[in-house]
């Protein structure tokens, strides 16, 4: 069953309507409540409509929404000036979402080549990755169902084994300019790269005079643990994008790139909503919270304890892995039981639990940073009564 609304078809959804949310939980129309362990796919990093952003948002609001980009504004200067400081990267490109900051690297990186590589325009990028779904970005995606979908696709990208240093430093060639890739591939299924690899891949870029792209617009604003995921590798690319977890539920994302790649000039690149004053308070509000080293400690904390339940919860059923880092973990519910992960999002629906089902062999959960334990203890109970009716169905 479905609703029947004027909304395009681009989306299953199940047949409920939410009209509020706080925290950790989401409310339908009806009044039933659900505990969200997806937070927008990893989008609120500090759960529903915190105090601190409705208030931030509410004051913004009130004095100054968008002057337009050709001005200044004094809101979106202290977030540019906050994202450099917090980050150590040099210059910064503020946009509306995922996509449109990687498309902005793709620019950067390519103009750049124009610059100072004889033109190159290549970028290696990596089997089941994802950038988004600009026609740019899916062409620069490894996920097989883009492949046959609005043909031609952009030229330019060479797509490789993930973690294959090897297969990359082959693909390598005059033209190339770039590699552009997820420190730990999320709709790919949550895989990280390992230290070695991104070490690699570092000094390929140097060697070959390329540019190293890490796009965290899921693994960024402490989804891993760290306020960014190339801070777990020692790794640091010369261009990083940030997205969803940064407006902590408002539209924002940002490009930053260092000094030596900061090629473009104005008309080269633009957007008429990127970096408005309302959605930078809204970041600057998130970063207020999630950039102090106290919070940062709590949500490695509670990434750990989410861990251990999973572990857990695999272990009393004969499931799989758990991968991922932080509180971008996946479920691998395939081991010596086997449980369907869409069936398991679909029976965790009907008991107040929104998980996601991103294979058939894994669940992906993506709670917000600050959840509670109980909370946490909820999530458990509610997870294994999902996994107790399917087996039970089986037998």
């Amino acid at each position: 069953m479905s609703l029947v609304t004027p909304l395009m078809n681009l989306n299953e959804r199940p047949p409920v309507k939410f009209v509020s949310g706080k925290g950790s939980w989401l409310q339908d129309s009806e009044g039933r409540r659900y505990l969200d362990f997806i937070q927008g796919w990893a989008v609120n990093c500090l759960g529903h409509s915190p105090s601190v952003l409705v208030e931030a948002i509410s004051s913004q609001a009130s004095r100054l929404m968008t002057p337009s980009p050709a001005y200044h504004s004094e809101t979106t200067l202290a977030l540019a000036d906050r994202l450099r400081a917090c980050s150590g990267f040099d210059q910064v490109n503020l946009v509306n979402s995922g996509a449109e900051a990687n498309e902005a690297a793709i620019k950067l990186t390519r103009k750049w080549g124009a610059q100072n590589k004889g033109g190159a325009f290549r970028i290696i990028t990596f089997e089941n990755g994802f950038h988004g779904r600009t026609l740019a970005t899916m062409s620069a995606c490894g996920k097989p169902a883009f492949d046959a979908l609005y043909e031609p696709k952009v030229p330019g990208f060479d797509r490789v084994p993930f973690n294959d240093l090897a297969a990359v430093e082959a693909a390598i060639s005059k033209d190339t300019v770039a590699i552009m890739l997820e420190p730990i591939q999320g709709e790919g299924g949550v895989v990280a790269a390992t230290e070695c690899f991104l070490q690699g891949l570092r000094a390929l870029a140097d060697e070959h005079q390329l540019l190293l792209v890490f796009d965290e617009v899921q693994t960024g604003i402490g989804r891993t643990g760290e306020l960014f995921a190339y801070q777990l590798f020692g790794v640091t690319p010369d261009v990083i994008t940030l997205g969803k977890g940064l407006g902590g539920g408002i539209a924002i994302a940002a490009m930053l790139a260092k000094n030596h790649c900061c090629c473009f000039e104005p008309g080269d690149q633009g957007s008429t909503f990127g970096g408005n004053p309302l959605s930078a308070a809204a970041a600057n509000a998130v970063l207020d919270i999630v950039a102090n080293p106290t919070f940062l400690a709590q949500a490695q904390a509670n990434g750990a304890a989410l861990r251990r339940v999973l572990e857990q919860v695999s272990q009393r059923f004969g499931l799989g892995e758990v991968r991922g880092q932080g509180l971008l973990l996946a479920l691998n519910t395939h081991g010596s039981s086997t449980v369907d992960a869409f069936q398991l999002e679909a029976a965790c629906f009907e008991l107040g639990l929104l998980v996601n089902g991103l294979r058939h062999n894994l669940l992906r959960v993506m709670a917000a940073l600050n959840f509670t334990v109980e909370e946490l203890q909820l999530f458990e109970q509610r997870l294994i009564q999902g996994i107790e009716q399917l087996l039970a169905e089986k037998d």
